[in-house]
C-alpha cells in the first residue's frame, strides 16, 4: 500500500506500514496574488498598529511601573546631562546643543519604541562623526556654521533612516557583522580618548580634529605646557574609576546592599560635576580670568528652535557623511536594542526601531539638535535601574529640561578637564579588549581582519573612512564566501548494528573524506559511484566554480572511456605521462554521482545550468549517461527546478532516451503507473514512519537509499552490457526506478 503526500495534505499521522511518496503541488502566482489581496486589509491594519507599539501596552500601565520608571528615568537624566555637554564639545558644537539632542531623543522615542531599555541621545561615535564633518566643511566654506551642519545631518539622516524602516529594509543591517561594529566603535573610542587628553591636561594649541596619531604625537610634544587643569582631570579620573571599582567590590561582598552601591556608583558623574564646579567657582573668586579652562555661558532654554534652513552648498558639504551617519544611527541602535532584548527576554522589531530613530532625528532637527541614537552606557544604567517601560525616557527628558531652564547659570564654572574625564570614562568601555580579540581569532580570522582593519583605518584617518572600510570589507568577504563555497567529497563509515535507534536501513554514516577525526575510518562508495556535498546555495556567483569542482572531483577518481591516444592525437593541454595514464586505467568508469543538497537553500538558473553542464561534461568523459542523484532536497522550489531540467526523469540503463518528454508539473507527467509496493528488502522502522520516497527516482531522502538506487542501476547496466540486450529489459528498469 502506498500513499502520495502532497504539500497541501492535512494529514500529519501515518501508519508505519504505508509507503510515503513525496510530491509537491505547484502554487501558482495567481493563487498567491489572490491570497495576498484577500488578507491585505488585515496586513494594513497590523502594519498601522506596528508603527505605534505604545498602543499595545499603555492601557496596562500601573503605579508600580511608574515608580520603577521614575527611578530609572531620574538616574539616566543625572548621567546624561554632563555627558551630553561633553559630547557636544566633541561634535565641535556649543554645550547646549548636547542638551537639546538629549531632550528630544528621550522625549519622542517612547512613542515608537519596542525596547524598554534603550536610552536615546548624543553618543560618542556620532558626536565624533559630526565633529569631523563640521571641521571638514567649515574649513572650505566659512559661510556655514557648525550648528547648521548638525541640524542638516539630523534631518537627512532621520529621513533616510525612517524611509528604510517604513519600507522594511532593516535587513540591510544584517549584512554588516558584529566585528565591524565593534571595530569602528573601538576605533572611535580610542580616537575620542586621545582627543580628550589635551583637555584633561589643560594643553592648548592642539587641533583635536586631526587624525589620532597626530594628536597623540602633539600631546607629548606639548606636554611641558600642562596647566593646573591636570589636577582636576586626574583627580576626576581617579574618582570615577575608584568609586566604580569600590562599589562593585562592596556590592559583591554585601549583596543585601548591592542596589544601594549601584545607585551611588551611578551618581558619581553628578557628584563629580557638582564638586568640580564648586571648586572652580571658589578659585575664580576675585579673578578677572580663570586659571583653568571652564565651560562658560550656557544659554537657558531652547535658543535654536526653528525650521531647518537647507542650502545647496550645505547639502553638498554633508552629502559624503550622510551614508556613514545613517550606518552609525542604525547599527549602533539596533545592536544595543537586540543585545538588551536578549538579556531581558523580550524581542525588538528592528524595522520599527529604525523608524523610531528616524522620526526622532527628524523631529530633533527642529529643536537645533544633532543626530542621536542609542547609547550603550546609558542603556546599561537604565536596564540595571529596573526600568519597566519606555516612559522612563520622558522622566529623563524632564531632568534635562530642568537643567536647561534652571541650572544653566551653574554650568558656567564646570571645568573642561572634568567634562573630559567624564567623556573618557564613558567611551573607554566601548573598546573591545584583548579577551574579545582572542575569542574572535579563535572563531574566525576573516572577522578578526575586519575588526583590525577598521580600528587601524579609524585611528589613522577618520571614523567615516573606518565605517566605509568595515562595510566594504565585510561585503567583499561575504561575496567571496558565497562565490567560493566549501566542496566536500564524501565517503561512508559502517555503523554498528548494535547502536541504539539505528535501523538496518541506515547502515552507513556519510562524512567528508578529509574529516579530521573520522577521515581514517572512511571507506569509498561502491565502484563507479561518487558522492559530494556543497555547503552553499547554487547561484550565479559560484555556479561555474562548483561545476568545475564537480567535474575535477569526478575525473580524478574515475577513468575516461576514450582509448589511449597517440602523441599526435592528444590535446595540446594534456600533460599526462605514460605512468599516469597507466595508473588511471585501473580506475572505474563513473556511473552515478550523488549530490547532497542539505546545505543548498537556493538554486537559480545559473546554478541549474552549471549542474547540467557538469553532467554533460561527465557524460562525454565516461562515454555514457552519468546518473545524477540528489539527496536531502529540503526546499520544494529547488526540487521544481531540478524537475524542469529533467533531473527527475533521467534515462536509466536500457531506457530509450527518445521517449523522454519535456517535464511539466509532476502531478501530470511524472513517472506513470501505480506506485509499486516496497520490496521485502526494505526494512521499516518499528517506531516511526519509513524513509519517504520521492515521486521521481533520482530524488532521495536518505544517502543510503541513493547509493542503493545507483548500485541497482549499475548492476542493470553491467548485465545489459554483457548480454547486449537493451529493449527487453525496459520493463525491469521501470520496476527498479519505481522501487528506488
Amino acid at each position: 500500500m502506498s500513499r502520495n503526500v502532497s504539500s497541501d495534505s492535512s494529514e500529519h499521522h501515518f501508519n508505519h506500514k504505508e509507503e510515503i511518496i513525496i510530491d509537491y503541488e505547484h502554487v501558482s502566482y495567481q493563487h498567491q496574488t489572490r491570497e495576498f489581496l484577500k488578507h491585505l486589509p488585515a496586513y494594513s491594519k497590523n502594519y498601522a498598529i506596528s508603527l505605534f507599539p505604545i498602543i499595545t501596552w499603555i492601557h496596562r500601565y500601573n503605579l508600580m511601573w511608574l515608580v520603577r520608571d521614575l527611578i530609572a528615568g531620574v538616574t539616566v537624566g543625572i548621567v546624561i546631562v554632563p555627558q551630553s555637554m561633553g559630547y557636544a564639545k566633541i561634535a565641535e558644537l556649543p554645550p547646549q546643543y548636547g542638551l537639546y539632542t538629549a531632550f528630544v531623543g528621550l522625549c519622542v522615542y517612547c512613542l515608537f519604541a519596542t525596547s524598554k531599555d534603550i536610552s536615546i541621545g548624543p553618543t560618542a561615535v556620532m558626536s565624533l562623526l559630526v565633529g569631523q564633518t563640521v571641521t571638514r566643511v567649515t574649513s572650505y566654506d566659512t559661510t556655514i556654521t557648525g550648528p547648521d551642519i548638525a541640524v542638516a545631518m539630523s534631518l537627512f539622516t532621520g529621513i533616510i533612516a525612517m524611509f528604510i524602516g517604513l519600507v522594511r529594509l532593516g535587513i540591510l543591517v544584517d549584512f554588516i557583522p558584529a566585528p565591524a561594529i565593534a571595530g569602528f566603535m573601538s576605533g572611535s573610542a580610542i580616537t575620542i580618548t586621545i582627543g580628550q587628553m589635551p583637555k584633561l591636561f589643560g594643553i592648548k594649541g592642539i587641533n583635536t580634529q586631526e587624525s589620532s596619531y597626530l594628536i597623540f604625537g602633539n600631546f607629548f610634544k606639548y606636554l611641558p605646557n600642562t596647566k593646573v587643569d591636570v589636577a582636576f582631570g586626574l583627580v576626576s579620573m581617579f574618582w570615577l574609576y575608584g568609586i566604580r571599582y569600590a562599589c562593585q567590590v562592596l556590592g559583591k561582598r554585601y549583596p543585601k546592599y548591592s542596589m544601594h552601591f549601584f545607585f551611588f556608583s551611578i551618581m558619581r558623574n553628578g557628584i563629580l560635576v557638582i564638586f568640580g564646579t564648586l571648586i572652580a567657582f571658589l578659585i575664580n573668586i576675585g579673578k578677572s580670568t580663570s586659571p583653568i579652562s571652564i565651560l562658560k555661558t550656557v544659554p537657558p532654554g531652547f535658543q535654536a528652535m526653528g525650521v531647518p534652513v537647507i542650502r545647496t552648498n550645505l547639502l553638498s558639504g554633508i552629502a559624503s557623511s550622510l551614508p556613514s551617519g545613517v550606518i552609525i544611527l542604525i547599527l549602533e541602535h539596533v545592536a544595543i536594542a537586540k543585545s538588551f532584548g536578549r538579556i531581558n527576554d523580550y524581542t525588538i522589531n528592528p524595522d520599527q526601531e529604525i523608524i523610531a530613530i528616524g522620526f526622532t532625528n527628524i523631529w530633533a532637527s527642529f529643536f537645533g539638535a544633532y543626530p542621536s541614537t542609542g547609547s550603550f552606557s546609558r542603556t546599561a544604567i537604565k536596564a540595571r535601574s529596573g526600568v519597566k517601560t519606555p516612559i522612563a525616557g520622558i522622566i529623563s527628558a524632564l531632568v534635562v529640561l530642568l537643567a536647561l531652564y534652571a541650572l544653566t547659570p551653574a554650568f558656567y564654572y564646570i571645568p573642561d578637564a572634568v567634562l573630559a574625564a567624564v567623556v573618557i570614562h564613558a567611551v573607554a568601555d566601548l573598546v573591545s579588549g584583548p579577551s574579545y580579540v582572542k575569542r574572535l581569532a579563535a572563531v574566525s580570522l576573516w572577522e578578526l581582519l575586519i575588526f583590525v582593519v577598521t580600528v587601524i583605518i579609524t585611528f589613522f584617518t577618520t571614523v567615516e573612512y573606518g565605517i566605509y572600510a568595515s562595510v566594504g570589507l565585510s561585503i567583499v568577504i561575504l561575496l567571496f564566501r558565497i562565490a567560493r563555497p566549501r566542496f566536500w567529497g564524501l565517503g561512508r563509515i559502517p555503523l554498528s548494528t548494535t547502536t541504539p535507534n539505528i535501523t538496518e536501513l541506515h547502515t552507513y554514516l556519510y562524512v567528508p573524506e578529509s574529516h579530521p577525526s573520522l577521515g581514517k575510518l572512511v571507506e569509498p562508495l561502491p565502484e563507479g559511484i561518487l558522492m559530494c556535498r556543497v555547503d552553499e546555495s547554487l547561484t550565479y556567483p559560484n555556479s561555474s566554480y562548483i561545476s568545475d569542482k564537480i567535474i575535477t572531483y569526478c575525473k580524478f577518481r574515475t577513468r575516461s572511456s576514450v582509448k589511449t591516444l597517440s602523441k599526435g592525437e592528444r590535446q595540446w593541454n594534456d600533460d599526462a605521462t605514460p605512468d599516469v595514464i597507466a595508473a588511471r586505467e585501473s580506475l572505474p568508469l563513473l556511473h552515478a554521482l550523488i549530490l547532497d543538497f542539505a546545505s543548498v537553500n537556493r538554486l537559480d538558473s545559473s546554478g541549474l545550468q552549471a549542474i547540467v553542464d557538469a553532467q554533460n561534461a561527465l557524460n562525454r568523459y565516461s562515454g555514457h549517461h552519468v546518473e545524477f542523484h540528489f539527496v536531502n532536497i529540503l526546499n520544494p522550489s529547488i526540487r521544481r527546478c531540478l524537475v524542469v531540467a529533467q533531473f527527475g526523469t533521467q534515462p536509466r540503463p536500457g531506457d530509450n532516451r527518445k521517449e523522454i518528454l519535456p517535464v511539466v508539473p509532476a502531478s501530470r507527467d511524472g513517472p506513470e503507473g501505480e506506485q509499486r509496493q516496497r520490496r521485502n528488502s526494505d526494512v521499516e522502522s518499528p517506531n516511526g514512519i519509513p524513509i519517504p520516497k520521492d515521486r521521481y527516482p533520482f530524488f532521495h531522502w536518505s544517502s543510503d537509499e541513493a547509493v542503493r538506487s545507483a548500485v541497482a542501476s549499475l548492476d542493470i547496466r553491467r548485465s545489459l552490457e554483457e548480454s547486449g540486450e537493451v529493449e527487453e529489459h525496459t520493463s525491469t528498469v521501470n520496476d527498479v526506478s519505481n522501487g528506488h
